[in-house]
């Protein structure tokens, strides 16, 4: 399987515009945006076999990428119905 990054922008194509006005506007949306870039980043990495971890590391990792995605959904959500 191949390897892919998980961007923001990749998962949420449809919310460009309201990323780039979160990203002005909402206190804590630009910080949740690089932690999750940092993390997709990094998980990116120790699949591609550039850092080693072990397995339940690796998965810990990708339930706070997910966490945070959620986060970050939410409020796309909040300030795409605003």
């Amino acid at each position: 399987m191949p390897l892919e990054h998980h961007p923001l922008t990749r998962e949420f194509p449809q919310q460009g515009d309201v990323m780039r006005k979160l990203m002005q506007s909402h206190p804590h949306f630009p910080r949740l945006a690089g932690e999750y870039e940092a993390l997709d980043k990094r998980i990116y990495e120790i699949e591609d076999g550039r850092e080693a971890v072990d397995d339940l590391t690796l998965q810990g990792l990708k339930l706070q990428r997910v966490g945070l995605k959620d986060e970050i959904a939410d409020l796309l959500r909040k300030a795409g119905s605003a």
